[in-house]
């Protein structure tokens, strides 16, 4: 057995259709949030205890451990073959397992320490203890999210991608689902600390949490019969340190660390933002609106871009790799500049729409705007980020990444911490964007170097300027019809529906006209399956 040819355009478009089904549904489940948690202390606790299973699954799950086991799964694949590849899947399946249920009982043995290192400003109050509670169920999850994306990468290299795109609608229905029966009253005194609690929000703070540790056994699900079902069943061994193994986490090594300086990133932000009441939740929910296009297009790209470099650096095909990475940026850019100038119009009545209700304040959703436009500000690296990082884990290079990453991390901790005391929690989030255009800036200077025949070709540089510019038209179309329906009194959410509806149509025409865009390019890509 072998993988099958990656069609990239369909494979992003699979992966991407997915993955919008799933932010789309984290927004229903990110409203109910609002709504019924509103920025109090529950909200906050719940975000903390979130964010630290999701922190140390970049290191064992499609972070550092898939970025040196996909390519090493991917040549087996190709030459030794199916069996190889699959006897090397469950080794490192096995001992995954058991050092993730290893540091699931150190860190709930640990969970204070984890949340200070995390939020030290909730020191002292209530939001420490409950944080604390809610850490301890929710970390659970790291076991199955991480083993579910490691099996994601079984599927990715087989050329198989849409079970494992899937994967994430499971935890946002798993979620609403908690969520509206939480509201209801229907699961009261179930999966609750001493049986009772007299906040109906902490109630729901607990039963959230169960419901991520429930989506994660779900998600492994899926993806453990998917590979199945596509002839690579991966069966639980007991763990044994193989050469193979060893190989493994020499290359992932450096990945590691590379993940783990991102991951200083995100406790910077939550450490400066925790001494700014509400500003966890106004950080969190302006995040999860910038990572739609992030997740939507950066992600699907990476995912399908790594084993199809892998595939062409082992044929030693250096034009196809570069005609790869172009075609990547091309199709991420079309779909990532319009949504970056819409972010940076109209952040307000983006959040406004969505989040503004409840217990989610007004004077909530004006902080969350200014925070969605600091982000916004550094999609576009954060995007090209996932296409330029493939071409040094196809090569096995784990190491470079790590150091342009150390060299982002001073630039997050030195704006972050330096200007909160004069723009407040925003320096949070200055501090990511502008962290995100030093390492993009970084991995273009060195990928130069890694090879000569990388580089933007005659298209895309042609096709960059044009795509600038009608995203730009697009956005002052946006922005005028914005004022003028707002100055008619219009509703908000009928403002919205009216300028996406109209930013969408501006921008297909513009691009049609400067030569931004060609559907028909697009459309042959697809039907021929390639690029």
């Amino acid at each position: 057995m072998t993988s099958r040819p990656i069609r990239l355009l369909r494979s992003f478009a699979t992966v991407g259709g997915w993955t919008m089904a799933s932010r789309v549904l984290g927004f229903l489940r990110d409203i109910l949030m609002a709504a019924f948690l509103g920025s109090g202390p529950v909200a906050q606790a719940f975000v903390v205890a979130f964010t630290l299973p999701n922190m140390f699954r970049r290191f064992f799950g499609e972070g550092a451990l898939n970025t040196a086991f996909v390519p090493l799964f991917a040549k087996r694949l190709e030459g030794e073959g199916a069996e190889d590849a699959r006897r090397f899947a469950e080794e490192t399946f096995a001992i995954l397992a058991a050092f993730l249920m290893l540091l699931t009982l150190v860190a709930m043995a640990a969970m204070p320490w984890l949340v200070l290192a995390l939020a030290s400003g909730f020191e002292g109050g209530p939001r420490f203890d409950l944080s604390v509670i809610l850490g301890r169920i929710t970390f659970v999850y790291i076991v199955f999210i991480s083993l579910a994306a490691m099996l994601s990468g079984v599927l990715n290299s087989l050329g198989r991608f849409a079970a494992a795109a899937a994967a994430p609608v499971l935890l946002n229905i798993i979620l609403i689902a908690v969520l509206l029966l939480a509201e209801s009253g229907a699961l009261r005194g179930m999966l609750e600390p001493d049986g009772v609690l007299e906040d109906d929000r902490l109630h729901h703070g607990v039963l959230l949490s169960w419901g991520v540790v429930l989506a994660g056994i779900a998600q492994m699900a899926l993806v453990w019969f998917a590979a199945r079902k596509a002839g690579m069943p991966i069966w639980l061994r007991w763990p044994r340190l193989t050469n193979d193994l060893k190989r493994l986490a020499i290359i992932a090594f450096p990945a590691a660390l590379a993940a783990g300086v991102m991951q200083i990133n995100i406790v910077v932000g939550r450490q400066v933002a925790s001494y700014f009441d509400g500003a966890v939740v106004w950080l969190w929910f302006a995040d999860r609106v910038y990572q739609l296009p992030l997740g939507v297009v950066g992600v699907a790209v990476g995912v399908v871009l790594l084993p199809e470099l892998a595939r062409r650096v082992r044929a030693e095909d250096p034009k196809g790799a570069s005609d790869a990475m172009n075609r990547a940026a091309e199709f991420a850019l079309i779909l990532t500049l319009p949504a970056t100038a819409a972010l940076l119009v109209i952040p307000a009545l983006i959040v406004t729409v969505l989040f503004e209700r409840g217990a989610f304040t007004s004077a909530d959703a004006s902080a969350t705007a200014l925070a969605l436009a600091v982000y916004a500000a550094g999609l576009p690296a954060f995007v090209l980020q996932k296409i330029v990082q493939p071409a040094y884990f196809a090569r096995e290079d784990t190491r470079t990444p790590l150091r342009f990453a150390l060299w982002s991390m001073v630039v997050n901790v030195v704006v972050a911490v330096g200007l909160a005391p004069v723009i407040g929690y925003l320096a949070a989030a200055l501090g990511t964007t502008l962290a995100g255009w030093a390492n993009l800036a970084l991995l273009w200077r060195g990928v130069r170097g890694l090879d000569s025949t990388i580089g933007l070709d005659a298209r895309l540089s042609q096709r960059l300027p044009r795509i600038i510019a009608a995203s730009v038209v697009m956005a002052l179309l946006v922005l005028g019809v914005v004022w003028l329906l707002q100055g008619m009194n219009v509703p908000d959410v009928v403002v919205l529906i009216l300028a996406v509806g109209i930013g969408v149509v501006a921008y297909g025409g513009a691009g049609a006209l400067l030569g931004a865009v060609s559907l028909s390019e697009i459309r042959a890509a697809m039907r021929r399956g390639g690029a």
